[in-house]
Order: C-alpha cells, then structure tokens, then sequence
C-alpha cells in the first residue's frame, strides 16, 4: 500500500523536499497567471517562449522521477536517451495545446512527488546518474529539482524575480554556480563578493581568492545569484584593474 507521507526521517532531506515543493507550488502559481494566449510570449532565455519552458519543467519532473524510480528498484532508468531526445521533447511539448501543457506540468508534478514520498529511507544513498553524467545520490535529485522550478518561475517572465527565491536556496545556487567555475578552471581573475546575507550582517566570498587584482562583482545575494545564472546585471557593480570596468557576463555555468 502506497505511503500517504514522505517515508523519508531524514529531517534534512524533509526540509530540502519542502523547498522542492515550494518552488513547485511557486511556478504553478506564476503559470496559473498566464492566460493562454500569453504561453506564446517570449521570456527571459533566448529563443524560448513560455510554451517551451513549461514543457521543460514538466518534461524534466518526469525524467528526474526515473531517476528515483532507478534509485527504488535498482534497474537503470536514465533521464533522456540522448541530449537530442531531450531537445526534441521540449520542442514537441511546446506545440501542446494550453490544456495539455498545463496538465503536463501538472501530473508531472504529482508523479515526481509521489516517487519522493515512496522511496525509503535506504534508497536515498543509491546512486543514480544524471543528464551531465555525474553520479550522485538519490537525494540530490530534490536539490536537482528546486533549482530548476524556482529559476524557471522567473525565466517566465510573469513578475516573479530572484527576491522571491528563499535564501538558503540562493546561497546553495551559488556555491553550485561558483563550484563548477572553479572545476573548469573559468573563475580566473573573478571575484564575486555578497552583501549581508539575508539580511544577518554575514557576507560571502566566491571566485578566485587568490587573485592578486581580480575583477569584484559585488551586491546582495539575490541580484548576485541573478547575474551568475545569466540573467541580467541589475544591482550588481563591478570594480577591477581597468578603469570604467563594466560588469562582464557570468561564465558558463550548466
């Protein structure tokens, strides 16, 4: 018989699938704002309308539900045969009518929720392999998740902004954003400094420490996280060994 709660006792994890479903409940309701005639408008990606990053977000709770699926059986489920199979399914979901992309977010919503709800507390280590081909636990498919509802709540473009995004989600976006710089070695000569986290006086340091005159981008979490992602500049100055040093953009992150 099917959980009616999550069998998971990890007070941890209970706290990272609350924000999960948070930001979950957070896009719904910025695409319940949208008429049906406005899923045609554009958003804040490039070549992207809104019919596509709805059908992103429901495709991608689906392929992220193989993943716990692979983690509650053992039988490899990846998320999409292929980068091109992915592409081809955002595209396909955006030509859906209004009804059926909604119902696509919707149902892909509940399926991913009720997979969390269902996996003991064993199974959360399993290993599972995402879409990058990283190995990594069960668990980091709730993390894999709210990133990927909270931003795209804003790439909409329907009012919601990086203020709306809780704080510990922010920083974590960060340390993400700024850990995988370092991997590859493109956060040479960048310093990115924020203000009063969350408003308790505590600034963060990211980037290239040890840079003896590095480029600064500083400003408050939320406009940081906002810059980093590719999203704009707004709220965020820039200082550096060039005189007029205008803020340049963010490198590659995903």
């Amino acid at each position: 018989m099917a959980a009616r709660h999550d069998l998971s006792t990890d007070p941890r994890l209970q706290e990272e699938l609350l924000q999960a479903r948070r930001g979950t409940a957070f896009f719904a309701r910025k695409l319940n704002e949208l008429t049906d005639a406005e899923l045609d408008g554009g958003t804040r990606l490039p070549d992207w309308t809104r019919r596509h990053v709805v059908a992103h977000v429901g495709y991608n709770a689906r392929a992220i539900a193989r993943l716990v699926e692979w983690a509650a059986t053992g039988v490899e489920t990846p998320m999409y045969p292929s980068p091109e199979a992915r592409n081809h399914e955002i595209n396909f979901g955006a030509t859906l009518s209004p009804i059926a992309l909604r119902n696509l977010f919707d149902h892909s919503a509940v399926h991913l929720s009720v997979e969390w709800r269902d996996l003991p507390d064993a199974n959360w280590a399993n290993e599972v392999r995402t879409a990058q081909g990283r190995t990594v636990p069960a668990s980091e498919t709730v993390w894999m998740r709210t990133r990927e509802v909270w931003i795209h709540a804003i790439d909409l473009d329907n009012g919601a902004t990086f203020n709306d995004i809780p704080a510990p989600v922010l920083e974590r976006l960060l340390k993400d954003i700024t850990g995988a710089w370092k991997t590859r070695g493109t956060d040479t000569g960048l310093l990115i400094k924020v203000n009063d986290t969350a408003g308790n006086g505590a600034d963060l340091t990211f980037g290239d420490t040890s840079a003896t005159d590095p480029t600064v981008i500083t400003g408050p979490l939320p406009a940081v996280v906002e810059w980093a992602t590719g999203r704009g500049t707004a709220s965020v100055t820039t200082a550096g060994p060039k005189t007029n040093t205008t803020t340049p953009p963010a490198p590659k992150w995903i």
